[in-house]
């Protein structure tokens, strides 16, 4: 079997990879059956040299490989035919923008291997990039409160040569005593929560959080049975609320008018309440100065994020008085979200070697299987047509 690392051509450009140059060693002597070749890039976070040097193959042509592992889309007219291609294809959800790159994939008899379906019998998802999501995008919404207050300032994390790195630099500014509401429990706010506890905030319940003062920085986590009600169900009930979004209202407006700073990483689906509405951005009591929508949902659970940001320009802001967007850090009247749709990319070697090694552990091992369940239930697209798990997407393709 020939492995190949693909160069990524979605532009903007990513910088991540699925396997660092340690990692194809490690891989080979696991796997001695298995060769590895490297597209070159120039943009890849790991040059070509740092293959060559740890003796892997780095070539023009990649078409002599079996398999391919890409982390973006790749362009349908970049698609080899008669490959077995792992991706996240952004396809699973009828994305109309992705439409005929899934016509392309079954035109050219392509096997799609979607990483964000790969999951385990529970449920949860093998790969993904959410942790590295959550550490960055909580660094980076210190950075604008930071810059909004005037009260500290930090370098963004794109600009820092690694997680260690953004680290130190926030601990070497003096963060002061205000509130930070943490939201999601899964591989995101899992990030938010391991860089909140690096730099050495201190956790408090919901209750200290909304009824006590600090003399020091502290954050709440927020989870779905805190932040939706219900009107008669008093008992959170878990199943009941995933099959009845619709009956369930926000809990939120007691923590706006209490915290400073809010770290969005929850699942937002269309068919839940807001955490709040613009109408109530006018409320003097609403506290929040900014805003780190890491889970970057545009008009979703936080409503003033208008659009998504990019790397070298992170930052949108609302005015809350007039109701309408405004320029960054124009006014005192201004809230200023940090809506970066691609944050892992901002520390590319970390969140790459974090994934490739779940991909070495998790997922290669698979591919010597003569039969997979884990590698069946992630594919989309086989012999030219779709596997019966996505039949749904006929009439997206069709």
């Amino acid at each position: 079997m020939i492995i190949g690392i693909i160069k990524e051509l979605k532009n903007p450009p990513d910088n991540r990879v699925a396997l660092t140059p340690v990692q194809c060693v490690s891989l080979k002597h696991k796997f001695p059956e298995v060769e590895i070749i490297v597209e070159s890039c120039s943009t890849r976070c790991f040059s070509d040299d740092e293959y060559r040097e740890a003796g892997i193959d780095v070539v023009n042509d990649v078409s002599s490989a079996d398999v391919m592992l890409g982390i973006k889309e790749v362009p349908k007219e970049a698609l080899i035919p008669n490959k077995t291609y792992f991706f996240f294809s952004h396809t699973i959800k009828k994305q109309p923008y992705n439409r005929d790159l899934l016509r392309e994939v079954l035109k050219k008899n392509i096997r799609l291997i979607d990483y964000e379906v790969l999951k385990w019998e529970t449920g949860q998802r093998v790969l993904g990039f959410g942790k590295w999501a959550g550490i960055v995008g909580a660094y980076n919404g210190l950075m604008v409160y930071g810059k909004k207050t005037g009260l500290f300032n930090l370098k963004p994390a794109h600009e820092c040569l690694d997680y260690s790195e953004i680290i130190e630099n926030a601990l070497d500014v003096e963060i002061p005593p205000i509130k930070i509401i943490a939201t999601g429990g899964g591989r995101v706010a899992t990030g938010i929560l391991e860089f909140l506890r690096h730099i050495r905030i201190k956790e408090v319940t919901s209750e200290a959080f909304l009824k006590k003062s600090f003399k020091h920085p502290v954050f709440v986590q927020l989870n779905s049975p805190d932040l939706y009600g219900h009107s008669h169900l008093k008992k959170w009930n878990s199943a009941y609320f995933y099959e009845h979004h619709r009956e369930y209202f926000s809990k939120f407006r007691p923590y706006y008018q209490t915290g400073d700073l809010l770290l969005n990483g929850i699942y937002w689906t269309a068919d839940l309440p807001r955490l709040f509405e613009k109408d109530e951005l006018k409320n003097p009591e609403f506290r929040i100065r900014a805003i780190a929508d890491i889970s970057c949902d545009v008009d979703g659970s936080v409503p003033i994020t208008y659009k998504a940001t990019s790397i070298a320009d992170p930052v949108i802001a609302w005015d809350r008085v007039n109701n309408c967007e405004a320029e960054p850090y124009s006014s005192e009247n201004t809230i200023e979200v940090m809506a970066v749709g691609n944050l892992p990319n901002e520390l590319p070697k970390d969140a790459s070697s974090d994934f490739g090694g779940m991909l070495i552990q998790h997922v290669i091992p698979q591919l010597m299987e003569e039969r997979s369940v884990l590698l069946e239930g992630a594919t989309i697209a086989r012999g030219g047509d779709l596997t019966s798990r996505y039949e749904y997407l006929r009439d997206y393709v069709e």
